[in-house]
């Protein structure tokens, strides 16, 4: 069975443009409901409507511009397992929000399929690093360091070479 694999950069590119997506529908809905409040403060008297709708829309916007932003400085790291942790991270969050996504707004056909695409995503990547690291870590038992020949040549009786 051939395994896909995917580079932990591709996974947090497309978990960065999905978040795009979520910012933008979610703050043009946030725009929308802030509209229409609006007109209907403007039509009724003395009719005040409540705020907190237009806030959930901006915050979730908000949020997901947070999380956009922090897709695009995890690119930078460069340490394997520390990649692997973040994409465990990222995998259970896109999850979580597909199971959210399922269970509150099931009409919301494509954003649940991104969403599970960009789980989809991140497992495989996941998976693509712990492979990675275990192939790291026979590389380095098959080598020894330099410490270790250096008390190698020592226990031999084997004069400093370097000198």
């Amino acid at each position: 069975m051939k395994i896909i694999k995917i580079s932990s950069k591709l996974s947090f590119i497309f978990s960065s443009v999905v978040s795009m997506i979520f910012v933008v529908y979610f703050g043009y809905k946030g725009l929308m409901v802030y509209f229409v409040q609006k007109a209907m403060d403007d039509t009724f008297i003395g009719g005040s409507s409540s705020d907190i709708t237009v806030t959930l829309w901006f915050a979730i916007s908000g949020v997901m511009a947070f999380s956009m932003f922090l897709f695009f400085q995890f690119i930078k790291i460069k340490d394997t397992s520390s990649q692997r942790t973040i994409q465990k991270g990222i995998f259970f969050s896109w999850m979580t929000a597909t199971v959210a996504l399922i269970v509150f707004l099931p009409h919301y056909i494509y954003f649940i399929l991104l969403t599970f695409l960009a789980t989809i995503i991140s497992f495989l990547s996941s998976i693509t690093l712990k492979r990675k690291i275990s192939d790291e870590l026979i590389i380095k038992k098959e080598t020894l360091s330099e410490k270790e020949i250096y008390l190698l040549q020592k226990l031999a009786g084997v004069k400093d070479p370097k000198k």
